[in-house]
């Protein structure tokens, strides 16, 4: 039941959120998908998240399928936030791929991924992001300790 009222307040928000980005407009645009490609890509996939949580169907033992906030959660949900805190810190001076490279490993770490399935993955995933947004979306990332890779 939570998991319904969650999922249905997520895709208001992300409807409201996503007619706000839609209509955005930067008085200068250095990227040529603009301003707004990434926050609406970011609220469709919030949006259908949202979706599959009213739609899946329900259970017996949904209700037993949630973990209790007990220390473990909340040690967790705290290391989350310390490593995006730490993230945001690092994405500027190290540059996108090294900090999310760091990124990914500490949250497979953190959701008890073995060391080498944190490594691949965590690699993995922060090159291909920077593919996805620098060659294909022509969206410019900072490169920071590997800016003397840059043509």
């Amino acid at each position: 039941m939570y998991q319904r009222i969650f999922g249905l307040v997520l895709l208001v928000a992300s409807v409201a959120l996503s007619i706000t980005a839609w209509n955005y407009q930067a008085p200068f645009s250095y990227e040529p998908v603009g301003p707004r490609a990434y926050p609406v890509l970011l609220l469709a996939l919030i949006g259908l998240g949202a979706i599959y949580l009213l739609l899946k169907p329900a259970t017996a033992s949904a209700h037993s399928a949630e973990p209790p906030m007990d220390r473990h959660v909340l040690r967790k949900v705290a290391g989350c936030v310390l490593v995006l805190v730490i993230y945001a810190t690092l994405f500027e001076p190290l540059g996108f791929i090294p900090a999310s490279v760091l990124f990914g490993i500490a949250m497979a770490r953190l959701y008890d991924g073995s060391w080498r399935t944190s490594l691949i993955t965590g690699t993995a995933v922060a090159i291909g992001l920077y593919l996805l947004f620098d060659k294909v979306l022509d969206v410019p990332l900072p490169l920071g300790i590997l800016s003397a890779l840059e043509n």
